[in-house]
């Protein structure tokens, strides 16, 4: 929560300092969009984690309750290809951003390029594959922990 309140404030201070001052820091709006990367693939990883993704669960209303065992087991093999494929191609897209060796931001120490920052992406979605195949494997065994139900 506080690394959220500190981007906010950045987010702040850098349209204030525009629309006020005619200035900016030009570190901030990179440290902000590798902020939310992380931030947003650390919670993936967490809900991955929980079975607490986002879903959108169209086929489960309207299929029999006898079939959902079959879809949920489905849908955990498809998510754990989709996140293989995701984190393999970006597996490649850090690599080109290793080979450029752009700084990560303006000031940031040498050590501290791009694709160090962006390496939560194949990082990331392999968790997530990895999760999701124990789960698959887990449905098939007849083992899988049930789904929470949705907060009305």
């Amino acid at each position: 929560m506080a690394v959220l309140l500190f981007m906010v404030l950045l987010a702040v201070a850098q349209i204030v300092l525009r629309n006020f001052f005619d200035t900016s820091l030009v570190w901030i709006e990179p440290l902000l969009q590798n902020a939310v990367l992380w931030i947003g693939l650390l919670g993936a990883m967490i809900a991955s984690r929980n079975d607490e993704h986002i879903r959108i669960d169209v086929a489960s209303s309207l299929l029999p309750e006898k079939y959902h065992p079959f879809l949920t087991t489905f849908v955990d093999l498809f998510t754990a290809f989709i996140c293989v494929l995701v984190a393999w191609y970006s597996v490649g897209f850090v690599i080109e951003e290793h080979e450029y060796a752009t700084p990560a931001f303006a000031g940031a120490p040498a050590w501290l390029q791009s694709w160090v920052l962006q390496s939560i992406i194949p990082l990331g979605f392999s968790v997530m594959a990895v999760r999701y195949v124990v789960l698959f494997v887990l449905g098939l065994l007849g083992k899988r922990p049930k789904m929470q139900e949705p907060v009305p």
